[in-house]
């Protein structure tokens, strides 16, 4: 049986309910959605995995507001039943552009999720080459609280950040990369 990943490109297109962050002329809905995009195609050619997107297509409009939008993700995920969720996300700090790196956020501490986020992490941190500013509890997002298996948040990167951004919209690919050799440490396997 392949393992059941559901990647959630956090936000929806520019111009809709729950659009994310922009900044300039980017969008992080867009940028959520070509790294889930390039990491469900790297899981397609590995049998070991199965994977499914929140958002198919880069004009896909989940929900009309944020609650139905965040619902509409979870309930997908927990009616599959997928095995684990992963929900991608850039981050903003248009105050500070020198905040850069990677965050990861889960439901509870020393829990799989804490565990597969470490691995997600460290994927990232090597292959994009962002830093590492750590894991933290956040059981108030909704992502984490409603999914009844262990999901991770990933914010990969800052799109305020010069280095981050040019990442982020540049080389979309080495962030996939990077949660697929996650994947592959946090399960034990080797590269196909």
């Amino acid at each position: 049986m392949p393992i059941k990943i559901y990647i959630d490109q956090g936000h929806n297109p520019a111009g809709s309910p729950n659009a994310g962050a922009i900044l300039g002329d980017i969008y992080e809905g867009d940028l959520n959605y070509r790294v889930g995009a390039d990491l469900k195609e790297i899981l397609d050619t590995d049998p070991r995995f199965e994977a499914r997107l929140s958002r198919p297509t880069p004009t896909t409009v989940l929900g009309t507001s944020n609650a139905t939008s965040l619902a509409a993700r979870v309930d997908a995920a927990n009616r599959w039943p997928a095995d684990y969720f992963i929900s991608i996300h850039a981050n903003i700090n248009p105050n500070n552009p020198a905040l850069n790196g990677t965050e990861m956020y889960v439901y509870r501490l020393r829990t799989q999720a804490n565990w597969l986020a470490e691995s997600l992490m460290k994927g990232v941190n090597d292959i994009a080459g962002t830093k590492n500013n750590g894991i933290f509890a956040r059981p108030s997002l909704f992502v984490l609280r409603a999914t009844h298996m262990p999901a991770v948040l990933a914010e990969l990167g800052y799109m305020s950040n010069p280095s981050d951004a040019d990442k982020l919209v540049n080389d979309p690919q080495s962030f996939a990369r990077g949660l697929y050799t996650g994947l592959l440490n946090y399960f034990g396997l080797a590269p196909l």
